[in-house]
């Protein structure tokens, strides 16, 4: 169909003319309510974004000399955060001479970890960051549990169609044509675009 009929067909039915594949041979175009497409689409993606968990890095520190009584508290605040889907960072600070027996960090990380037993995975193994030890952990993901929404770019772009031109949309209202002589061939100077669905044209 070619796009001055499309146009006329959109405006006849009180619909826009909407470029769907642009890079096809003819272009796609189909006949929507422009409008009310975007408006769904924005609902979709701000219901996207409600269902969306953002996950936060906690971070817990402790000593090599803790005692276990503190280690029990923390091993519960990192319970706490993990059930709350976060990810936790376990910090050991090294003082002075202390530096000489990393080992005992090694000792209390691992202790916590076998506190919490298989619910947890080590996303980042125990290794020195200049006078502290630190590793990460994040809550195992439950068997058969969906996949996470992927929050829209942040380039803002989206797959949506676009307007096939200015001169494509038709509008709602019709719009008077301006009157002029017809060519010999005006359908050989036109460029042809695909045929909506349930619309039947002859050449």
């Amino acid at each position: 169909m070619f796009t001055r009929d499309a146009i006329a067909l959109a405006q006849q039915r009180g619909l826009d003319l909407v470029e769907v594949a642009p890079n096809e041979v003819p272009p796609v175009c189909k006949l929507m309510d422009y409008g009310k497409f975007k408006y769904d689409q924005t609902k979709k993606e701000r219901d996207a974004r409600k269902t969306q968990k953002q996950v936060i890095l906690k971070e817990v520190r402790l000593s090599p000399k803790i005692d276990e009584h503190d280690i029990d508290y923390r091993t519960k605040m990192v319970r706490r955060f993990l059930e709350e889907g976060n990810k936790v960072k376990l910090t050991v600070k090294f003082k002075g001479r202390e530096l000489a027996h990393t080992n005992l960090g090694r000792d209390v990380l691992e202790q916590v970890r076998l506190t919490l037993g298989d619910n947890v995975i080590i996303e980042a193994p125990p290794k020195m960051e200049g006078k502290s030890m630190t590793m990460i952990i994040a809550p195992r993901p439950a068997k058969g549990a969906p996949r996470p929404v992927r929050p829209p770019s942040a380039d803002g772009a989206s797959s949506s169609p676009r307007p096939a031109s200015a001169a494509a949309v038709a509008p709602s209202t019709p719009v008077a044509e301006p009157v002029a002589s017809a060519p010999t061939a005006p359908e050989e100077a036109q460029s042809p675009v695909a045929e909506p669905a349930g619309v039947t044209t002859s050449r």
